[in-house]
């Protein structure tokens, strides 16, 4: 990826707009070599050599649903993406080269699956509550594992007493496959009530175990430069298809730049799905800037 010929040019004209006064207007006043260079028009791409990290002017358009992205290209994926960014994907791949950023592979899925790979890049996300107070956290934080599904533990049989299947706040069985089933996280009141239930042994730790998988809990995965890839359109023209919005992404896709390292899936009823952390994420709108750092292959993290 790191040597496609397009990507030398994105390469080679980043380098060109880093080494002039001003990127944009030669009436400017040159930058300070600390002060971030904005590498597009709107300034929504800036590279910021010294401390070694780019910045991603975005905006917050989703916090309830499953997702896809952390980001994605705007009027792409908005609806599973919790950010997006008037920018295109290809500057910000050129801007992580620019840091010296090393693409990998994208997930393969045939003929076996095999995860992405890449250099480990750390994302932070910035912004200023309503307070004016600034916030900076992991990006980590804004994604957990999907909640708003059935979690399931096996039972033999269902103990007398138990009502199941009596409206959308109650437990399921599946007596074909022996199964105790609940939608969405368990709160302490409904565990309490239903342990209350019956002294089943069996019963009761299906009830627990059920409880402690439909608690929230924050992605641990890490994020790595994948790189995507090109299409080659009909006029001869090459197309880098993170354009289509996978520029960060959660649920492995083979056109994502940056990717998790782990399997992951936006249709996936096992655990291998994310959602926004909701009471964590800023209101729709909410400006946020995202900081990508590559991380040197000796980093210890």
């Amino acid at each position: 990826m790191m040597n496609h010929p397009l990507l030398k040019i994105l390469l080679a004209c980043l380098f060109c707009s880093l080494s002039s006064a001003s990127v944009w207007s030669d009436d400017e006043p040159t930058q300070a070599a600390e002060t971030p260079r904005p590498l597009n028009k709107s300034g929504t791409v800036l590279i910021d050599k010294p401390n070694n990290r780019l910045l991603l002017k975005t905006t917050i358009c989703l916090r309830e649903g499953l997702l896809e992205m952390l980001l994605c290209t705007k009027q792409t994926k908005e609806h599973e993406s919790i950010l997006t960014i008037d920018a295109p994907a290809s500057l910000i791949h050129a801007g992580l080269l620019g840091l010296g950023a090393k693409p990998g592979k994208p997930v393969q899925f045939r003929p076996e699956f095999k995860p992405p790979q890449g250099q480990v890049i750390d994302i932070f996300v910035n912004w200023t509550d309503k307070n004016g107070k600034l916030h900076r956290v992991p990006a980590q934080k804004w994604v957990r594992y999907a909640t708003y599904r059935y979690f399931e533990a096996p039972l033999a049989n269902l103990p007398p007493g138990v009502p199941v299947d009596i409206g959308d706040d109650s437990l399921r069985y599946d007596s074909m496959n022996k199964l105790l089933l609940w939608f969405g996280t368990m709160s302490e009141s409904k565990k309490d009530e239903f342990l209350s239930l019956s002294e089943n042994e069996e019963y009761q730790k299906a009830i627990k175990t059920i409880f402690d998988a439909s608690q929230a809990r924050q992605m641990k995965a890490k994020f790595i430069f994948a790189g995507s890839g090109f299409t080659k359109l009909d006029d001869g023209e090459l197309y880098y298809q993170a354009e289509a919005g996978s520029v960060i992404c959660v649920a492995n896709f083979s056109d994502a730049m940056i990717d998790v390292n782990i399997e992951s899936t936006a249709s996936d009823a096992a655990g291998r799905s994310f959602e926004p952390y909701t009471e964590r994420i800023p209101e729709v709108g909410t400006e946020v800037t995202v900081e990508l750092i590559p991380l040197k292959a000796d980093t210890k993290e």
